[in-house]
């Protein structure tokens, strides 16, 4: 009898013990399943339904330098729910990716932490689609429909028999500059460092790209607006890099052939450290770093259009107040998309202004290695380089020893 109680006992541990080790093995499952889903970062949840698609494959894919990459799918059932992930960064830099079935594409953009809801019918997915969670993603939407009615009509002119081949093609530019001209003005220049404005210097017309920042130098300026606030806001991402030398190569490619003209001679040039250069001011007058020469002189390289920039205004008031009686001057060139906006906001300034239509991508901005805004430089008199803004603790110290 003891013995076969012992043995029910042992029996009723060593299930005790299976049961234990049971647990133990599904929680550690469960844990490298987390792991294995995670990449680490925080993920943005994107979700909804796609109505009217039981048993089709919705498709979600990242828009990447290297292509579209497929990252998920899911099997519609009648109701149309899917739920996906995809990761998101922290510091807001912008990502693209897009949900698609067949030939049908949702685009957008994850640049804050919220998630983002998506509803479509199945049968309009591509045009009547809701999709609340950033306002980059709605205003993809916008630039995508004007696309597609673009498109239409584009469509519709060619199989249009009242109208010579030669009317067709001048109708059809016509339809394709209203549309460029819009992302421009609306889109671009209103907010350069947005993934919106990223999102439209990439639209394409069939198989064509709208901008063209190979050949045409107006459309290189619109990358180079965009590459501008980018290395402000994102200075180390591939697309901050892929944008800049996209600018970068499409001015090398528009220009004449020219050399860099210095207005000061080769031996100054290796005392000083210093290269002139000139930019008109809003009154389409050239200035000339070097005619300030007898000055000390704050070289500073900004955009009005940086969140930090009314701020930085007020502190080089206060410097132009103190020390331009002294001897001080201030260079500011502007290097913004915009130059109405940068007109509107230097007209008030007591010092010199002027602006850079080429932005990051101009020779003396590269030559003075700027490769985020505000950059500035000290320069003492008689044009002689003093120090770059990085190298200056105490920038009012700094311009009492220079004066």
């Amino acid at each position: 009898m003891r013995k076969r109680k012992a043995q029910r006992t042992n029996q009723a541990i060593m299930r005790g013990v299976i049961a234990m080790a049971l647990i133990v093995l599904l929680v550690c499952y469960m844990f490298l399943t987390m792991v294995s889903c995670s990449d680490g970062g925080p993920r943005v949840a994107v979700e909804g339904a796609i109505t009217g698609a039981e048993d089709s494959t919705l498709v979600l894919e990242a828009v990447t330098l290297d292509g579209v990459q497929p990252l998920d799918s899911a099997r519609l059932k009648a109701d149309g729910v899917f739920a996906f992930t995809v990761p998101a960064d922290s510091t807001a830099i912008p990502e693209f990716y897009r949900l698609r079935i067949g030939s049908q594409i949702i685009n957008f953009a994850v640049d804050t932490l919220a998630d983002i809801t998506v509803e479509a019918p199945f049968a309009r997915m591509s045009i009547d689609y809701d999709i609340e969670g950033n306002a980059a993603s709605r205003t993809m939407k916008t630039i995508s429909l004007m696309n597609i009615q673009l498109q239409r009509q584009l469509q519709a002119l060619g199989a249009e028999a009242s109208l010579s081949a030669m009317e067709k093609q001048e109708r059809a530019q016509h339809l394709v500059s209203l549309y460029k001209q819009t992302l421009k003005a609306d889109y671009i220049l209103k907010a350069p460092g947005s993934a919106a404005a990223y999102f439209a210097l990439f639209q394409t017309i069939g198989s064509q790209m709208l901008f063209n920042p190979e050949s045409d130098r107006g459309d290189v300026q619109y990358f180079a607006a965009v590459a501008t606030q980018w290395e402000q806001l994102y200075p180390h991402h591939r697309r901050t890099e892929n944008l800049r030398n996209i600018a970068l190569r499409g001015l090398r490619n528009t220009r004449p052939p020219r050399t860099i003209e210095l207005q000061v001679d080769g031996d100054k040039v290796r005392e000083s450290g210093i290269i002139d250069f000139g930019f008109d001011d809003i009154h389409g007058v050239e200035r000339r770093l070097s005619d300030l020469h007898d000055n000390v002189v704050l070289l500073d390289f900004t955009a009005y259009s940086l969140p930090q920039s009314q701020q930085r205004i007020i502190e080089m008031r206060e410097l132009y107040a103190a020390y331009h009686a002294r001897g001080l001057e201030i260079y500011q060139v502007s290097l913004d998309a915009d130059e109405h906006y940068w007109k509107t906001m230097c007209e008030q300034l007591p010092w010199v202004c002027v602006y850079c239509p080429e932005g990051v991508a101009n020779d003396m901005v590269l030559l003075y290695g700027v490769q985020s805004l505000p950059t500035y430089f000290l320069i003492g008199r008689g044009s002689e380089l003093q120090a770059r803004g990085d190298q200056i603790p105490d920038l009012r110290k700094a311009i009492e020893a220079a004066l």
